[in-house]
């Protein structure tokens, strides 16, 4: 009777110190919430394009600094890493958020508006965090502040990647995470693994979204040029028309999705983004340029989609009497998490938000650089929702009336951080 009476005092103490530990943590977790919100905010009133978040960075580095984290500032360009080294030594882990905006001129009428504009491309248009990257910043901030305040639980080190350029940098200049990693930012300390997450604003918030193996698409860009012969508008004959021309090629490339690709196994799609050409109403010009995209989730899709988009430019032009060539750019490889990571990882996700909201999707054809970093090490990438309860639409991201409810981001801050702490932890 006295060593169960023991046993039962013995376990009352180790529960209060536990729920006295996690009662800590949480406070800690809530305590930024405020803060997490006007990051948020302040980053999304004042955005900046790829390769350009001069003032993000200083501001993300600032605080990094404030908390005593070892910080380095200039990679890849404009990336900020923090290294903060718990009072165990051990693994390490890395935590990733993209830093930079898109070229969007917002429509929605919130107090802090983005009203930023700038000439991208040679066009005139507003800057937007039309993507919720603005979001990914505040958050890790958020992360860094509460794990600092935990070194003491911390059995190893955690590395704070804030990467900018992840939608691609500027023509001609290199960028983003696959820079990032030529840089060796998985290095000094080696990273043994990798957690990131995306806002989603078609997901209602305290909703995580996720998927063992490839998760995102593979991203190509491509440049379809075609060259016709001028001529007057009153006299087509005379000429080539490099429109009527791209126009066919458009038309062709589609049909390489519905009758060459084989969906039931993955799905893919072919976009053309931007098409320029001409100057009058009454002059049919020279040439003209096609901008696009092309997703895939499947690596031999992806090469036949590449080789018949190639082939079918050139042969269509040549049918109309003009001549077309496509260049090609790899953007993103397939962003895949790493099956065994994903498995031990769930059951920390599934405590800070619930069993119930932690749901399994299906791959989608966005596209992440994220995954340059799971190409070297493990990694594990899900999305956050950001979608106000009761909502049943949401507008797309990389569009003017993007929106995201805030109240979700303290579970995107509690999610990093736990899973930070119980990777490290784990024997």
């Amino acid at each position: 009777m006295r060593y169960n009476k023991n046993l039962a005092i013995l376990l009352i103490i180790l529960g209060t110190a536990f729920a006295k530990a996690q009662t800590s943590f949480d406070k800690d977790i809530a305590s930024v919430k405020d803060k997490v919100i006007e990051w948020r905010r302040d980053f999304h009133q004042n955005p900046e394009l790829g390769n350009r978040e001069f003032k993000t960075a200083e501001k993300i580095a600032k605080h990094l600094k404030s908390l005593g984290i070892e910080v380095q500032t200039g990679v890849a360009k404009t990336g900020v890493v923090g290294l903060l080294k718990g009072d165990q030594p051990g693994k390490v882990i890395a935590l990733r958020a993209d830093i930079d905006a898109l070229p969007v001129t917002e429509r929605n009428d919130l107090p802090f508006k983005s009203k930023v504009t700038t000439t991208f491309l040679g066009a005139d248009t507003g800057v937007m965090h039309a993507c919720g990257h603005d979001t990914h910043t505040a958050i890790l901030m958020g992360v860094a502040e509460v794990l600092s305040k935990n070194k003491d639980k911390i059995k190893g080190s955690v590395k704070f990647i804030f990467q900018p350029a992840e939608e691609g940098p500027p023509p001609g200049e290199e960028g983003g995470a696959k820079l990032m990693v030529k840089e060796n930012v998985l290095e000094n300390p080696k990273v043994d693994a990798i957690f990131g997450l995306h806002i989603n604003s078609a997901t209602p918030v305290n909703t995580i979204r996720y998927k063992s193996g490839g998760t995102m698409a593979a991203v190509e860009r491509f440049v379809v040029n075609v060259k016709g012969k001028q001529t007057h508008g009153s006299q087509p004959w005379s000429g080539v028309d490099p429109i009527l021309i791209s126009a066919k090629i458009i038309d062709g490339f589609q049909s390489i999705i519905s009758r060459e690709s084989k969906l039931t196994d993955e799905a893919a799609v072919i976009t053309v983004g931007k098409i320029t050409s001409g100057l009058r109403f009454n002059i049919i010009p020279e040439s003209a340029e096609m901008i696009g995209t092309v997703r895939t989730l499947d690596p031999d899709m992806r090469e036949k989609i590449i080789r018949r988009m190639t082939e079918m430019a050139a042969d269509i032009a040549k049918a109309y009497g003009g001549e077309a060539t496509i260049d090609w750019q790899e953007m993103t490889l397939v962003t895949y998490n790493d099956a065994a990571l994903t498995n031990q990882m769930l059951p920390t996700l599934q405590t800070v938000s619930g069993a119930e909201n932690v749901v399994p999707q299906k791959a989608v054809t966005g596209g992440e650089d994220f995954s340059y970093f799971q190409e070297k090490v493990p990694g594990f990438y899900f999305f956050l929702g950001g979608m106000t309860p009761g909502n049943t639409e949401a507008f797309p991201h990389h569009t003017p009336d993007f929106f995201i409810d805030e109240s979700g981001f303290q579970l995107g801050v509690k999610a990093l951080s736990q899973m930070s702490i119980d990777y490290l932890n784990a024997k």
